[in-house]
């Protein structure tokens, strides 16, 4: 029996993809725990619609974020650090706080998870911080760390 699947099952497949099970396999564990419903015209159908829908929704994020990547890309943060004698910085500058200064000076929202820092700026001077926006976007936002 021809089966296309609504939820991953485990050595059988993820969901959206259509599996060649054996009738009792179907009956008993697929269709009544919900996992997947049978093969008929009208659920192909109903796939073909479904994955034409999420591939127009892929795209669309994915212009979303190269828009935003250019937008992103022509700003430039300003950000204070304390400084001590003999250019020694009390604290640093973390992902954190480069979102909220995002926030505060373009009312822009980034998430602090998507911008990617190695390691906290603890210097003041000119710096260029990859946003990874989507799996295939990454954009480059310009800060400039200033003493305080």
């Amino acid at each position: 029996m021809k089966v296309i699947l609504t939820q991953d099952v485990k050595s059988l497949g993820k969901a959206g993809d259509m599996v060649e099970v054996s009738d009792g396999y179907a009956r008993n564990f697929i269709l009544a725990k919900k996992k997947g419903v049978e093969a008929t015209s009208e659920n192909l159908n109903n796939l073909k619609l479904k994955k034409a829908n999420e591939e127009k929704r892929a795209k669309e994020l994915l212009e979303e974020a190269k828009a935003f990547s250019a937008q992103l890309s022509t700003l430039e943060l300003k950000l204070f650090i304390k400084q001590g004698e003999g250019g020694k910085a009390f604290g640093s500058i973390t992902s954190k706080e480069i979102a909220q200064a995002a926030e505060q000076q373009y009312s822009i929202s980034l998430d602090k998870k998507k911008i990617v820092l190695k390691d906290p700026i603890k210097a003041a001077g000119s710096f260029t911080v990859p946003v990874k926006l989507h799996p295939e976007v990454t954009a480059e936002l310009k800060i400039k760390v200033s003493e305080e």
